[in-house]
């Protein structure tokens, strides 16, 4: 369970390199981008964050898109306090660390005390590698040229990356990819950078209304 968990954080790792130049593409320092994985550390956030950024929008709408990607872990931390029993100043510490990595570990575990252990063994890995390589790939990026090696790239690729596999497993996930991809289309002339993300969360109420129509 510990090498599997040492696994899981090397190719998470590998991912936030990606992160790092795409911050520093983007227009953050080096610091800014550390900053970030350390006290977001979750993938999907930082990632939303950065691509407003990269695309001119101001703080705010960059925060409330990663807001919104990020709000899935709050389902997970329901899921997991009962199983993690952690009070006091280690449930921040719990919080900071309940993401998919670490909540699919957990749950693939026979015993609550095993689940336990996968759990605090796959933060830390995925905490470690995500941040160090969050370093390496800010460093490599204020060095070169980002546009000229295609980092500039690295925002969209790594979300069509998170995307692909959902298209392909569910016909709801594909209606609400083509609805918020039809409301940004049309915003994005008429709005400041960062507006169109957020509308096209909308597009998450077809998936609400299916589901409650088949109850």
């Amino acid at each position: 369970m510990r090498r599997d968990a040492v696994g899981v954080g090397l190719a998470v790792g590998a991912y936030g390199f990606a992160f790092g130049a795409a911050a520093v593409s983007a227009g953050l320092s080096v610091f800014q981008a550390c900053v970030l994985s350390l006290a977001a550390f979750t993938g999907g956030t930082q990632f939303a964050v950065v691509g407003v950024v990269a695309g001119g929008g101001g703080a705010g709408a960059a925060l409330a898109s990663g807001l919104l990607l990020g709000s899935r872990n709050t389902l997970y931390g329901m899921r997991m306090a009962p199983l993690l029993r952690v009070r006091g100043p280690r449930r921040l510490l719990a919080a900071l660390g309940t993401i998919d990595e670490t909540t699919a570990m957990a749950q693939a575990q026979q015993t609550p005390a095993l689940a336990r252990s996968a759990y605090w063994w796959t933060f830390g890995g995925v905490y470690a590698f995500w941040n160090l390589a969050t370093l390496l790939g800010a460093l490599a990026g204020s060095i070169v040229d980002p546009i000229r090696f295609g980092l500039d790239a690295v925002v969209p690729a790594a979300f069509l990356a998170l995307l692909g596999p959902r298209l392909r497993s569910s016909k709801l996930d594909r209606r609400i990819a083509l609805a918020g991809a039809v409301i940004a289309a049309l915003l994005i002339p008429v709005t400041p950078a960062g507006v169109p993300v957020l509308a096209a969360t909308a597009a998450l109420l077809l998936a609400v209304r299916t589901r409650g129509q088949a109850s």
